[in-house]
């Protein structure tokens, strides 16, 4: 039995014999004629247009490197490599045509074996191809055989799949590292709000999406993604022209091909897109001929990754000593031979005569075009490294040192194991290893486009990108050397809102992306202190926020001092009433002999104008900073005082009824209030309230306060009661004297005058029962320290009024009406008045 190959037979376009034969696969054209196919007859083979000169370069550059092995004596002696190349024309199926023609051959007919229809390898490895959806095919159906595929452009970080992909490795790392360095590089320029357009292929859509991800870990978003293919009908492009021009965003991440960027470059130059920042990727930022083909200067300024530029000697002149008429793919090369000097040769079929004839000896090396352009370098110098990967592994198989060992057809999973495991330096001193995902390290170079005076554009090397160092040292830029878009020296800025200043926060913009947002104050009593901040704090309840909102400063604490304007006045009104009180006792003292202090009970009096003298002085406690003494003194020095005056008072009062009663025929009353039982009264009032201020300062003294919430942005420094039960207490008992001391003088108003004080007892104590009836609701309602000022304001109205009431009448007599202080002026006016 023998196996049959149904279709036609795929010729390679160079080819080369050799002992171990080295596949290729690039895309010597870039497009196809489109056909529509009726299904009833076999489709003819794909018409492949469009020259790429970039894959020409890179097949010279797999030429280079085994003509450079095949003349060495250290590597491989002995054994002369093969190649044969293969055309995809950029198409997928076409890739995975060749690659199955690469693993089988040519032949119509294989010869017969043991095992029905199997056959050793043509090929011992297979270097391209150049993009990453042909790649992913060639390498699924490949891969079974383990025949090594290597490419030296395929970056798409789906190919780490070993399950699907065993025998992929490649010379560039995959778009992983690309896509997050480029998302540092668009956070490290503060652009968040920014355009995506992609190849809508593996390498465009698996970039875009590890992009995209990484943008939103890094705070940046896509105001729109979108992708084409160079094929796609011209609406869908201009369709993506429309997006972007009704957008605001400023900076556009093009995870595009070079080819597909010189289909999007000439839609853009017909609208003269000008005025945007591009971010490329290294599918296009270092390729020369999308350069020329943007000759508006769309892409001016515009910023991105490509590979470490590259030098290998002796290359650049082979690929440009290249001949026609000396090529093994001479069909090929005359069309690339006649489009490079615009030519035709005379056998050509597209020839009419008209155009100027090809000779073949024409001479490359005053030419400037895409195919001598030899800044892609870098990409030819992968190739370089593919080819000596497999070198290398072939070596070590072999057991290679003068001479190699050839027997025959090697087993390609011991050739692929080889190359996973090799390690070398290229003689320009490269380091060549694969890591476990079969890719090398991941080193960038951010290329700058910058214009120069000619126009053409120059690929300036502004910074680098090491994905082995830590994160915070992937990323190394010259700023100073940029250029941006429009030759301008200033970083663009492309951001949905304005970043929010200290003391602001961020809102979300209902139904927008994150980047998009309301700066928003901070309220009363919380801050921000840092740009573009989430959330606002709260202060600590000591400290309140500042006019800008942007840090927390101490309260102001409040309360009634000795150096504010109403601390003086009450403080000058309690010494004035101190004063006045003590005045008055020298008076009386002075006159302690005359009638009318003698007229009712002067001890009382005495002792009346000192607890009146204390009254005055206790108000004093009541202004300064609180503390512990201060807040337990202040109350009960007020409680003990007023009770001891009150109590001086209600004694009085009573001794002028009891007096009057006394005048009664048979009456025996004064001997039961006489002057002991007066002392003793006034102690036992007093001491009741002493009771109770020592049962309020045992249980729960008043203590130093501080109240944060009356004032927002206040602190009131204010005695707290402690027990209210206490405080009211002490007040009740105060009022409950007042009020009986008030009864018993209003029943006595009506006696003879001259031993009468009961009228000017009631007056005073009307005045003090208003006074402290009106206080409770002014004292409630007042804030901070007005409340205090209240309490004093309520001391000394009730203190002055038992002190004018009570005593200015007779300091009156005593000192401006002498001769009424007689006691026969006094016992005479009272007889005639009985009677």
């Amino acid at each position: 039995m023998v196996c049959h190959v149904r279709e036609d037979p795929e010729n390679p376009q160079f080819s080369k014999d050799g002992v171990i034969i080295l596949g290729g696969i690039f895309s010597f054209h870039s497009s196809w004629k489109e056909r529509q196919d009726t299904f009833r007859l076999k489709p003819l083979p794909l018409e492949c247009i469009s020259l790429n000169f970039r894959e020409f370069q890179c097949a010279q550059a797999m030429i280079f490197a085994i003509e450079e092995i095949n003349n060495s004596t250290d590597l491989l002696p002995g054994i002369s490599l093969g190649y044969k190349m293969y055309d995809t024309c950029g198409a997928v199926a076409r890739s995975v045509r060749v690659g199955l023609a690469l693993a089988n051959g040519n032949e119509a007919v294989s010869a017969p074996s043991e095992e029905q229809c199997t056959k050793p390898a043509q090929v011992q490895a297979i270097i391209g191809e150049a993009s990453s959806s042909p790649c992913m095919a060639i390498a699924t159906v490949i891969g079974p055989f383990y025949i090594p595929v290597i490419s030296h452009f395929a970056t798409c970080a789906c190919l780490n799949d070993k399950t699907k992909y065993p025998s992929f490795l490649r010379t560039i790392p995959s778009d992983y590292y690309q896509s997050r360095a480029l998302a540092q590089l668009v956070k490290h320029f503060g652009w968040t709000w920014v355009g995506a357009i992609r190849t809508n292929d593996d390498y465009g859509n698996n970039g875009m999406a590890t992009f995209t991800e990484t943008a939103q870990q890094l705070g940046i978003c896509l105001e729109y993604s979108v992708s084409f293919f160079r094929t796609d009908p011209p609406d869908k492009i201009r369709k993506i022209i429309d997006i972007i021009k009704a957008s605001s965003s400023k900076v556009i991440v093009a995870f595009l091909s070079y080819l597909d960027m010189d289909v999007l470059i000439h839609e853009l130059s017909k609208n003269n897109m000008t005025g945007y920042q591009w971010v490329g990727s290294e599918g296009w930022i270092l390729d020369s001929q999308t350069a020329e083909t943007d000759r508006h200067h769309i892409l001016d300024g515009a910023i991105g990754l490509s590979l470490p530029k590259a030098h290998v000697s002796g290359m650049r002149e082979f690929i440009l000593k290249v001949k026609p008429l000396n090529s093994s793919g001479h069909e090929i090369f005359t069309e690339l031979w006649e489009t490079l000097f615009s030519c035709k040769f005379k056998q050509s079929e597209s020839s009419t005569g008209n155009e100027r004839e090809c000779t073949g000896h024409e001479d490359l090396t005053g030419v400037q075009n895409g195919f001598t352009d030899m800044s892609l370098m870098p990409i030819f110098n992968n190739v370089y490294k593919g080819v000596y990967a497999v070198a290398h592994a072939l070596h070590s198989i072999l057991g290679c040192n003068k001479t190699c060992q050839y027997k025959g057809q090697l087993d390609p999973l011991t050739i692929l194991q080889h190359i996973k495991d090799v390690h070398f330096k290229t003689k320009e001193g490269d380091e060549v290893y694969f890591n476990q995902n079969g890719e090398p390290p991941a080193k960038y170079e951010i290329i700058n486009w910058q214009p120069t005076e000619n126009g053409i554009v120059d690929f300036v090397t502004v910074g680098l990108y090491d994905a082995s160092l830590p994160a915070d040292k992937q990323l190394k830029l010259q700023n100073n050397s940029l250029v941006w878009a429009q030759n301008s020296k200033q970083v663009p800025v492309s951001v949905c809102s304005e970043k929010c200043p200290p003391g602001t926060r961020k809102v979300l913009q209902k139904g927008k992306p994150v980047c998009c947002y309301d700066c928003i104050r901070c309220a009363e009593g919380e801050i921000s202190n840092t740009t573009d901040s989430i959330t606002c704090v709260r202060c600590q309840p000591e400290f309140w926020s500042n006019e800008r909102r942007d840090a927390c400063v101490k309260k102001e604490a409040e309360f009634l001092s000795y150096e504010e304007i109403m601390g003086v006045l009450l403080t000058a009104a309690s010494l004035f009433g101190t004063c006045m009180t003590v005045g008055v006792a020298v008076i009386f003292f002075r006159h302690r002999k005359s009638p009318i202090v003698r007229a009712n009970n002067s001890e009382l009096s005495f002792l009346l104008l000192f607890s009146l003298t204390l009254c005055f002085l206790c108000s004093l406690t009541f202004i300064g900073r609180p503390s512990d003494w201060s807040c337990m003194l202040r109350h009960t020095a007020f409680g003990i005082t007023f009770v001891l005056c009150i109590s001086c008072v209600l004694g009085k009062t009573m001794v002028v009824l009891m007096a009057f009663r006394a005048t009664l025929p048979g009456s025996n009353v004064m001997k039961w209030f006489g002057p002991v039982q007066q002392r003793l009264s006034v102690l036992a009032f007093t001491l009741i309230q002493v009771v109770i201020c020592i049962l309020w300062l045992s249980i729960s003294p008043p203590f130093p306060f501080k109240n944060f919430k009356q004032f927002k942005d206040k602190i009131i420094l204010e005695c707290a009661l402690g027990s209210a039960l206490g405080f009211w207490a002490v007040l009740g008992y105060i009022g409950l004297l007042a009020v009986l001391c008030f009864i018993l003088a209003f029943l006595a108003r009506k006696l003879p005058d001259n031993f009468n004080e009961a009228k000017f007892i009631t007056f005073s104590m009307l005045i003090f029962c208003a006074v402290w009836i009106t206080f409770i609701p002014a004292y409630v309602s007042s804030p901070g320290k007005f409340s205090v000022a209240v309490e004093i304001f309520a001391i000394l109205a009730s203190s002055f009024g038992l002190l004018i009431c009570t005593f200015i009448p007779k300091c009156y007599i005593i000192l401006l009406k002498p001769e009424k202080n007689t006691r026969q002026n006094m016992m005479g006016r009272g007889t005639s008045k009985s009677l």
